[in-house]
């Protein structure tokens, strides 16, 4: 079984931040009112793997630390106001569907997309 390459991981780990990062801001806006106009899908990973490296040697396993106390739980803040409804995109952008299939699985968002 091969190591992912340093590429490939870099360049999964910017989709998924970035994939993420529109579905936090579709979740903070609110996601009822907008109109799916496309979808778009990136294929990660599917590049041709690359030669194994040689292995490392195995590290010692450091002792383990005592465990802390537990804090006190603070109060629960006030409830804030709901924001407003539906998705609105900036201008050259439109809501449509980001579909990333990876290795793992396939992930589907809800977001903006240059148009």
């Amino acid at each position: 079984m091969s190591r992912p390459s340093l590429v490939a991981v870099g360049v999964t780990s910017a989709l998924v931040l970035a994939g993420t990062s529109g579905f936090f801001t579709a979740a903070a806006t609110g996601v009822g009112a907008a109109t799916q106009t496309r979808t778009v899908t990136v294929n990660v990973g599917k590049g041709e793997p690359g030669p194994a490296g040689p292995p490392g040697p195995q590290g010692q396993r450091g002792p383990q630390g005592e465990r802390g106390d537990v804090g006190p739980k603070g109060d629960q803040g006030e409830r804030g106001p709901r924001g407003p409804a539906g998705l609105e995109c900036p201008d050259g952008y439109d809501a449509g569907v980001l579909v990333l299939n990876a290795p793992g699985g396939q992930t589907s968002i809800f977001t903006c997309l240059k148009s």
